[in-house]
Order: structure tokens, then sequence, then C-alpha cells
């Protein structure tokens, strides 16, 4: 069981940094794959540096508390994916749907979730 958890937020916390990196090397092509219009120096910046630094920190906490048992960072990243799950829900009554919308709130669900139970259930130490 604590393998597998391992292993499922690894696979997630691995898809967010790759998300992450995909914002710090090109902020358009990724803004543009999120539905974003990245447009002149303070759009690039701002894209640039929040959904890098979200991305990244949220699957680097995963990789983090996963593998090194440590309850605070997988807190932290399931809570961020729970979050942006919470906010999509709202978003869907307020917005409605669009192709696709499923696939994230899917992962943000599994993950988030799976942080959570491993924080409870993987920690060796705090």
């Amino acid at each position: 069981m604590k393998l597998a958890l391992k292993v499922i937020l690894s696979f997630g916390g691995l898809l967010l940094v790759f998300i992450g990196f995909g914002f710090l090397t090109d902020p358009v092509a990724s803004g543009a794959d999120f539905g974003l219009a990245v447009e002149g120096a303070h759009g690039l910046t701002s894209v640039r540096g929040d959904m890098t630094s979200f991305f990244t920190v949220s699957g680097a906490c995963l990789l983090w508390g996963a593998w090194g048992e440590r309850r605070d960072p997988l807190i932290i990243g399931g809570a961020l994916m729970l979050v942006v799950l919470l906010v999509r829900v709202i978003s869907l009554f307020e917005y409605g749907t669009f192709d696709g919308f499923e696939t994230p709130m899917v992962f943000e669900g599994i993950v988030g979730t799976l942080g959570l139970i491993a924080a409870r259930i993987l920690p060796a130490r705090d």
C-alpha cells in the first residue's frame, strides 16, 4: 500500500513539475494549453512566475513528502490540488463546462485525496 501511494504520488508530482517547467520555458504555449492568452511583459512575468511556482512547488511537495515520508509537504501538495478542484467546481456552476474539463478535475481529485491519505499513512517522522 505504501509503495503504491509513493508511486502514484510520484507520477502526479513529476507531471506537476513537468507542467511547471513548461510554464518556465514557454509561458505563451503553456498558457494557451490552459486557455490563457499571455500578452506583454506583465502577462508573461505573471504567468511564468505564478504558474511555474504553483505547479513546481505542489509537485515537489508531493515528491518530497512521498519519498521522504514527511507529513507537512504531503498536506501542502494535497491541499493545493483540492483547492484547485474546489475552485473548478465553483467555476463550473458559474461558467459552465468546456471540452476536456473532466481530466484535470479527476487528476486533482485523485492526487489531492491521495496526498492527504498518504500524509496520514506514510510518515515515519514529522
